[in-house]
């Protein structure tokens, strides 16, 4: 299971999903099964499904070295700014690596998807109709500060984010009844569900607030002077939009426990912001940032061709990336015209000629996403089986008739630019919503249609400019604007745009967090992460559906049906996915011998398990 990335919410596994986030199995593992005692099941671990991969044999996980030198300092690139340290609160920018600075109660590892380690917590309880969990937190646990974590810290933490928290964060304890202080080490939640494990996996990414250093400040405002680190990195430094230093804390408290080991090995951690992706990258040519996953294709097939490389100085690689995937695409915002309309919604889809972006602008280095659960066993592929029609049926008077009896594929092209065949298609549909082309202009009760695509990242103009190339084709006013990330993070937060370029990580297996992407009661509730304001009774039901699904199988059924209705609504345009990363990295660091699962570099931007070289480092002349 994957969590946003967030102090308070941090994922449990240490393969990725910022915000997020970062940031899970009903049989249990035979040491589980000898330590129940009536109905409580006690472990040192637990899984939403199945049983978790590692028993308390386990000195350090396979992928981290525990005979690592520590030592050494190494920076980061970060796009962006920041206003605040606050990543509880919608208000303000905060930075995605504040992970580094929080542990959770429970952690997860990088091979497996949905499991959960004691870190904060020695151990769980919960019945066997997984109605409530207690934690029992370590006793030596303790913030750099010195003052004990107690389970006081981790109750106002979630009272923060009941009371206090962004949307999305508080839609992931929806399931949360109430919270009980049993005494100053252990804590109880109580669930208003039974029988599935989701809710109990949610609250073990729970991190501590430090009741103590807060009861004197107000938690719901933004602010740039860092509280105390539960985790193995402090904020030691602050240049606000402009860096961020953490420093090892020397006494971490858990720096012998398994899952640490080999882990946290230098020294300190700096991340430069950047407002510009090509100044960020010539940085790192000129040694001033050490490590980079490359995000455009265009800069992977041409920017590197440079003396580094050639000469092993920089390494450039391609590692599996075998985590499951997110939707990415063009979001229409259904809260504005003509976009409700859904006829409209599939005409632009026509007109987004993916074979030629990928022919002339990808360097052929992507493939189309089909799914918004792509690279994983929750999405749909081929036409659907007996079990889809099944969960489907009782809605089958609500769904177009395809959603039953036809495999989804986007529109495809031949890839020659020349599209006339999608172009003819998309205005016979636009003339069924009542457009008409009319000297040039796509026009509808005298007004044209206009439409503003959003964007961030500049990157994003390229690959959208023969897509809005096709849209002025068709007579549509269509135009880019691109803002800085403050004013994007407002206008999203504020549903003040026509099409943006979204990605939407789910945390396998997923669950509550669909109700904040695609349930009808977050669609105008500001800053939720249903973005597109899909209404929806039918994608409500099955998202209920699969929040309750007592079997893997079931909820993998369920949710390839909802993945049939979300894609036949047309409600994105579906857009392209890589299953490899692509790294390049100056060549001074040493790496474990085994590669997890599940590599990701959106928590801290950098591997799992990594350290300095001395050997390596004093072959390069890096002035820092």
């Amino acid at each position: 299971m994957k969590f946003p990335s967030s102090p308070a919410i941090t994922r449990l596994s240490t393969a990725a999903v910022l915000l997020l986030a970062a940031v899970a199995q009903p049989l249990l593992s035979t040491a589980w099964a000898n330590e129940q005692s009536g109905d409580i099941t006690r472990s040192w671990s637990m899984a939403e499904f199945g049983e978790p991969l590692y028993d308390e044999s386990m000195t350090h996980w396979p992928y981290a070295n525990p005979e690592a030198p520590a030592g050494g300092n190494i920076v980061l690139g970060a796009f962006g700014s920041f206003d605040s340290l606050n990543s509880y609160i919608l208000k303000g920018e905060f930075p995605r690596s504040l992970g580094l600075a929080s542990d959770t109660l429970m952690v997860g590892s990088g091979d497996e998807l949905a499991s959960a380690y004691g870190l904060l917590a020695s151990s769980v309880e919960y019945p066997a109709d997984k109605s409530w969990i207690l934690f029992t937190l370590r006793p030596e646990a303790r913030f750099d500060n010195g003052q004990p974590i107690t389970a006081a810290d981790i109750e106002f933490s979630f009272r923060t984010i009941r009371e206090h928290g962004r949307p999305f964060l508080k839609s992931f304890y929806s399931e949360v009844d109430s919270v009980e202080l049993v005494d100053d080490h252990q804590i109880r939640f109580n669930f208003n569900t039974t029988n599935t494990m989701k809710p109990l996996m949610k609250v073990a990414g729970l991190s501590p607030l430090s009741v103590d250093y807060w009861k004197d400040k107000d938690i719901s405002k933004t602010y740039l002077t860092p509280g105390p680190s539960s985790g193995a990195y402090y904020i030691s430094n602050i240049d606000a939009g402009r860096s961020l230093t953490y420093t090892r804390v020397e006494d971490y408290w858990g720096k012998d426990l398994a899952m640490n080991k080999g882990l946290n090995n230098f020294d300190s951690i700096r991340y430069d912001y950047y407002r510009d992706l090509e100044v960020m990258l010539e940085a790192f040519k000129a040694g001033e940032i050490d490590f980079r996953a490359e995000n455009s294709s265009k800069r992977w097939a041409t920017a590197y061709q440079i003396e580094e490389v050639d000469n092993g100085e920089i390494v450039l690689d391609t590692p599996p990336d075998n985590t499951p995937g997110a939707i990415q695409g063009y979001f229409f915002n259904l809260r504005r015209e003509p976009f409700g309309d859904h006829r409209v919604r599939q005409a632009i889809n026509l007109l987004y000629d993916f074979e030629t972006i990928k022919r002339t602008i990808l360097y052929n280095q992507y493939e189309r996403i089909n799914s918004y659960f792509p690279n994983s066993d929750y999405g749909s592929s081929g036409a659907p089986t007996a079990e889809e029609i099944a969960v489907l049926e009782p809605f089958r008077e609500r769904l177009a008739p395809e959603v039953v009896s036809q495999e989804f594929r986007a529109p495809v092209t031949d890839g020659s630019g020349r599209n006339r065949r999608e172009m003819r298609q998309a205005l016979g549909l636009f003339n069924e919503a009542g457009w008409q082309l009319q000297e040039g202009k796509l026009m509808k009760d005298g007004q044209q249609m206009r439409m503003e695509l959003l964007l961030v990242q500049p990157d994003g103009q390229r690959t959208a400019a023969p897509f809005i190339q096709n849209l002025k084709k068709a007579g549509i006013d269509a135009t880019i604007r691109i803002v800085d990330s403050a004013q994007y993070q407002v206008r999203v937060d504020d549903f003040d745009f026509d099409l943006i370029s979204v990605r939407l990580n789910f945390f396998p297996p997923p669950g509550p967090e669909l109700r904040s992407y695609y349930g009808s009661a977050a669609a105008d509730e500001r800053g939720s992460a249903n973005m597109a304001g899909i209404k929806d009774p039918v994608v409500d039901a099955l998202v209920e559906q699969i929040v309750a699904a007592e079997s893997l199988e079931k909820l993998q059924v369920t949710t390839r049906a909802l993945d049939r209705v979300l894609l036949w609504n047309h409600y994105v345009i579906p857009q392209f996915y890589n299953a490899e990363h692509r790294i390049a990295y100056w060549n001074r660091f040493g790496q474990p011998d085994t590669l997890p699962r599940y590599i990701s570099f959106t928590a801290t931007g950098f591997p799992t398990g990594w350290w300095l070289d001395p050997a390596l480092d004093g072959k390069l002349d890096l002035d820092r």
